[in-house]
């Protein structure tokens, strides 16, 4: 009971501190939504009818009271460009982050895990330095570099894949490896790491004594003993993953929050930057909240904590 009393109070700490730095920042960068609605051109009184009509002509901390208040209320507002409702943009945008999310999820645990493993037991070997050389250079490439790689090997060149967009069902597979390749690299030095730490512990040597296969001794016993740091990299990852994941989304013109945020950014949109954001900071604190309870079930030593 305790353990959730805790975790409530730093996520609703963790969220109204975000909500409250984002409000303060977007007000503060440079530029006006309403000199980038209506143009240079526009009179004065124009300028300040719509601004009055946005109520941006009010003091920031009745602009703040204002927004928690039709937070509270679950009304995220509406765009001051569209003016569609931002529930309806996220209702459209977020599933599309999701789910590419969980598929660069999954490609990064096909490809980083089995590799970590493979690494450890060849620990010193030919072979483990050649896996820990490419994940350290996968690790290194930013996904503004390595997504236009694969774009230019796989839609150019070769002609496999859409170069961008949302048209068909194969366009998710660029934007998810460049997000996968990443996350593999990271679980593959993680797992080797961890792995090696309880490979020669004494119960894994009990447990080879008795005669057990080495895949039992490696996936049921050591891998569960490293498992607590390869959880910390996924719940981590998987926070950046869905927190919109904005360079992928921008590259490959992915119509999710990331790409949604940035657009909003460029408009001076600030309903619709702080609804992002927020929704950024939920999904972040959320994953991060499921991944103390899996540390809970994974360990006994962190369940009687």
């Amino acid at each position: 009971m305790m353990f959730l009393l805790r975790r409530l109070t730093s996520f609703f700490t963790v969220i109204f501190g975000v909500l409250l730095l984002t409000f303060l920042l977007i007000h503060l960068v440079p530029g006006d939504p309403v000199e980038v609605m209506l143009g240079e051109s526009a009179s004065s009184a124009d300028r300040e009818s719509l601004r009055a009509e946005l109520g941006l002509n009010q003091p920031l901390i009745q602009q703040f009271g204002s927004y928690l208040h039709k937070l509270a209320h679950a009304d995220f507002g509406q765009s001051i460009h569209t003016k569609t409702p931002i529930v309806e943009l996220f209702k459209s945008r977020y599933p599309a982050t999701l789910k590419l999310a969980l598929l660069a999820l999954i490609i990064g645990l096909l490809v980083g895990i089995p590799l970590g493993i493979y690494s450890a037991l060849k620990a010193s070997r030919w072979q483990d330095i050649l896996v820990t050389i490419i994940s350290v250079r996968l690790s290194a490439m930013p996904a503004f570099w390595l997504g236009p790689v694969l774009m230019l090997i796989f839609a150019v060149w070769l002609g496999w894949l859409p170069v961008s967009g949302m048209e068909s069902g194969t366009s998710i597979i660029l934007p998810a490896l460049t997000l996968g390749f990443g996350l593999s690299a990271i679980l593959t030095r993680m797992t080797r790491t961890s792995l090696l730490e309880v490979l020669n512990d004494d119960y894994i040597r009990t447990a080879r004594a008795k005669g057990l296969p080495e895949r039992v001794v490696i996936l049921r016993h050591a891998m569960r003993a490293a498992l607590l740091p390869i959880i910390t990299i996924v719940g981590l990852q998987m926070g950046s993953l869905l927190a919109g994941a904005v360079i992928t989304e921008t590259i490959f013109s992915w119509d999710g929050i990331g790409r949604l945020l940035v657009e909003s950014i460029e408009k001076r949109d600030y309903p619709v930057t702080q609804a992002c954001v927020l929704v950024v900071a939920l999904s972040y604190v959320m994953v991060n909240l499921l991944t103390d309870i899996v540390y809970k079930l994974a360990d006994p030593r962190v369940r009687q904590a």
